[in-house]
């Protein structure tokens, strides 16, 4: 007889993207990338979503799709385990903590957005200017929720580049200790304080 503890026969529940729709607020091809993107890493790292910084999560760009990362992973700015790193590249790197792996999951030059649905293009600018009739705006979010839908039913290897990479894994988060600005007053995180003339300032201080 085989024992299987409770976490062998528990199934891994992953948001769906309706509830990342939700708590981004609507339905794009950007938050699909970082949906499709998510998924495929835990996925591929067998892991839960995290609760304590188990996983940390690298995003490589601040659009739409971090949102449904954070989702998907549980990775958090307030937790310290979602690092973002200003590259504008649709690149997202997960870390598995318990396991000691991590998966890069990057979106590849060949998948273009625009093709799955060119009329796009000339409603775009319409949108974005304010200048678009109702019933532009109404094709626009159906184009775009058409794009989503497209995205979600093609392979993940036809727009991802999905691969086990060697990282050095992020320390967990730390507390620092709080000083007092001596311009402004305000309390600060020991570790972002800036010396000036001998004192503690804070950066805005600091850079005005």
């Amino acid at each position: 007889m085989i024992n299987i503890s409770p976490r062998e026969t528990t199934t891994r529940k992953i948001p769906t993207f309706e509830e990342a729709a939700k708590f981004h607020g609507h339905v794009c091809p950007g938050l699909t990338i970082g949906y499709i993107a998510a998924k495929a890493g835990i996925e591929k790292l067998e892991a839960e979503r995290d609760v304590d910084e188990e996983l940390v999560t690298i995003v490589e760009n601040d659009a739409c799709g971090v949102d449904a990362v954070q989702v998907l992973t549980g990775c958090t700015i307030g937790k310290g385990n979602l690092i973002y790193r200003d590259h504008a590249k649709q690149v997202f790197t997960f870390i598995c903590r318990n396991s000691g792996k991590a998966v890069r999951v990057a979106l590849r030059a060949s998948f273009s957005i625009d093709a799955i649905d060119p009329e796009v293009n000339k409603l775009r600018p319409k949108v974005m200017s304010g200048t678009a009739s109702e019933e532009e705006e109404k094709e626009f979010r159906e184009r775009m929720d058409g794009i989503s839908k497209t995205m979600r039913e093609t392979p993940v290897d036809d727009m991802f580049k999905v691969e086990f990479v060697d990282v050095e894994i992020p320390r967990k988060a730390r507390i620092f200790n709080s000083l007092k600005c001596v311009k402004c007053g305000e309390m600060m995180a020991e570790s972002r304080a800036r010396v000036q003339n001998g004192e503690y300032v804070c950066i805005p201080c600091y850079e005005e």
